[in-house]
């Protein structure tokens, strides 16, 4: 079995070096090989040139090929694994075409894994995890009213006027605020045009309470079954978004003014400009930390009191070991990889595991590439982290 890594960018480098230590058989595909080289160092033994035509030609049987590239590249390159009978792994957000080809992967025997980065994936584990807890819990009641959030966001360490910096284009990141998103919120679900349309302040619970800015992201619907709810239970909130710093929306109010003036090919001209300006202005500086703050929190009540009410919280930063980013999205990926090579992943189209104890395995590796990770109980201690430090 040999893995196929496709793409060597920022997100890819501490999981695939992680492979690569372990002796995993890995073949390191990249559009410029030179840049592959300069990234990896002498740890891969085996890198080539990517193209459609030379990883199909190279792919073989129960081989695995994992996918770092653009997502218009996904499902392609997952078609091809169904052609070859390899499996696919892909650290993006499920898209429609993407689960269509779900029952012909099960019935092929393949594992398509997608979902397991940062966001989405750690997000989706502690969701996992802070759901199993609660069924578990003596507060447990399917009468109860819930409340879920799960806030991420990649912020600069140290902030600058713009109140964010780019590891990569801004590009996605402007078209991102063009996105509507659905939510719930007092029980019902909540459509949103534009993020600025609903930014609110949240109060993070890290070593230290941070005050963030936080919208919706995307459509969080879906994730109130993916995440296991029962249908009867009385959700009050459910919300996946994003988190910024404080005074983000004042430093970007011009942005999210000329956004909304934007439209057809003009538009997206200028969106590209915008693009470009933002690099040269506000990128992250060589060796400059950056900082990964998730938040992961559900809460139950009872005769408007809480009765359970846990956050799973992570603050991780750039160190000697890297981005901060990087870390977090590519090692899950590996963890996928080696979950895959060792059958312990259900065939078809899936996203991060629910299952214990893969579940905890993959929380304490992940814990060990964050600063500070741990489950804050609210109700049993009030303000006081509970446990103080944990690894799952």
């Amino acid at each position: 079995m040999t893995i196929h890594w496709c793409g060597t960018g920022l997100s890819s480098v501490p999981g695939l070096r992680r492979l690569l230590a372990l002796d995993h058989d890995v073949v390191v595909w990249n559009r410029t090989v030179s840049k592959a080289k300069e990234a990896l160092g002498d740890s891969a033994k085996d890198i080539r040139a990517f193209s459609i035509d030379a990883v199909t030609d190279a792919l073989q049987p129960d081989d695995i090929l994992v996918s770092m590239l653009p997502g218009d590249l996904h499902v392609p390159l997952a078609g091809i694994c169904l052609s070859k009978g390899a499996h696919f792994v892909s650290s993006s957000y499920i898209s429609p075409e993407m689960k269509a080809l779900d029952a012909q992967a099960k019935e092929a025997g393949l594992c398509f894994v997608n979902e397991v980065g940062l966001d989405p994936g750690i997000d989706h584990l502690m969701a996992h995890w802070l759901v199993a807890n609660y069924k578990s819990a003596k507060a447990f009641d399917p009468e109860n009213e819930l409340s879920f959030i799960s806030y991420c966001g990649g912020i600069p360490q140290t902030p600058n006027p713009f109140k964010y910096k780019f590891s990569w284009s801004p590009l996605g990141v402007l078209k991102a605020l063009r996105s509507p998103s659905k939510s719930i919120k007092n029980g019902a679900e909540l459509n949103v045009n534009r993020p600025w349309d609903a930014i609110s302040s949240y109060a993070a619970p890290l070593e230290t309470e941070e005050d963030f800015e936080v919208y919706p992201n995307r459509d969080s619907v879906p994730f109130v079954a993916e995440y296991g709810f029962d249908p009867a239970w009385n959700v009050q909130e459910f919300v996946r978004g994003t988190l910024r710093l404080n005074g983000w929306s004042e430093a970007w109010k011009d942005v999210f003014a000329e956004i909304e003036t934007l439209s057809g090919d003009t538009g997206e001209t200028r969106l590209k400009e915008m693009s470009d300006q933002f690099w040269a202005e506000n990128a992250y500086d060589e060796g400059e930390a950056d900082r990964v703050v998730l938040c992961v929190s559900l809460k139950a009540s009872k005769d408007g009191a809480a009765v359970y009410h846990k956050t799973y919280v992570l603050d991780a930063f750039g160190d000697a070991r890297g981005n901060a980013m990087a870390r977090l999205v590519s090692i899950p990926v590996s963890l996928a990889i080696e979950a895959v090579a060792e059958g312990r992943l259900g065939t078809g189209v899936s996203a991060a595991p629910a299952q214990q104890p893969m579940l905890d395995s993959w929380l304490e590796a992940i814990g060990e590439q964050a600063q500070y990770m741990t489950v804050v109980d609210h109700v049993r201690k009030p303000g006081i982290r509970f446990p103080k430090r944990t690894r799952s």
